[in-house]
């Protein structure tokens, strides 16, 4: 795991984008956005259909989503396409995949959960809310997620350019654009976006940021979401890593 992380870090670009790229993006909310009340829709059946809120608050908490599932993705699918390479030699070497694999995702927990304190510092910095662990742990099952789903494209694809493609495609549409918790509200379709992989864990976080609500139902849904994708990246990545 320490050898993944010198890896990951051993370009200062990795950690300047980690710092500069969630706080140039609520830098940008805080510049732009009104106090205007607009309408979201929550997942919680406990909730009313639709509540309403200033549009400030809730553009910090969307780009607070929208980053931690872009960075995240990003570094995960560098972790495993990367070191592609290195890992073949590895296994050469007595290594199992599994072992490999393990050392990657638990490198990678560690930065969804740094990426996510971090990511709530700043949006309490910009703004007040009351549920800062449920934000962050909202935050860090986005990461999660999109952790994981990272993990299945860099397994899945040899080639960077196509990995890049499949992260950025899926990341704009859901976390960038459907999960928006005011497009949400007003779309024709909601069914639909409910299946996409941000769903749970940006509903957890816009629960988190908004009321007091129970999560646990969304939480759980949000695991075992991220559960099947590192399911199916495992099973790719052995598959790649097989010794012929």
């Amino acid at each position: 795991m320490l050898m993944t992380f010198r890896m990951l870090f051993r370009q200062t670009i990795v950690l300047i984008l980690i710092f500069t790229i969630p706080l140039v993006f609520l830098s940008v909310v805080q510049l732009t956005s009104s106090e205007n009340l607009l309408p979201i829709s929550l997942a919680s059946t406990a909730a009313p259909k639709v509540l309403f809120f200033p549009e400030l608050r809730i553009s910090l908490v969307y780009m607070a989503i929208a980053s931690c599932a872009f960075l995240v993705a990003f570094l995960s699918l560098y972790l495993v396409q990367q070191n592609h390479k290195t890992n073949k030699r590895l296994i050469t070497c007595g290594y199992h995949p599994i072992e490999l694999m393990l050392s990657i995702l638990f490198a990678l927990l560690i930065i969804i959960v740094s990426i996510a304190v971090y990511i709530g510092i700043l949006i309490f910095l910009f703004d007040s809310f009351e549920r800062f662990t449920g934000i962050v742990v909202g935050l860090a099952l986005v990461g999660f997620v999109y952790g994981c789903y990272g993990l299945l494209i860099g397994s899945l694809v040899k080639r960077e350019l196509e990995g890049i493609l499949l992260v950025l495609l899926l990341v704009n549409i859901d976390v960038g654009w459907l999960q928006n918790p005011v497009f949400y509200a007003q779309s024709a379709n909601q069914e639909f976006i409910k299946f996409l992989p941000g769903y749970y864990p940006s509903q957890s976080t816009v629960i988190h940021a908004f009321t007091d609500f129970s999560t646990v139902n969304v939480n759980f849904s949000a695991f075992l979401y991220g559960i099947s994708l590192l399911i199916f990246a495992l099973l790719l990545f052995l598959n790649k890593m097989r010794l012929r």
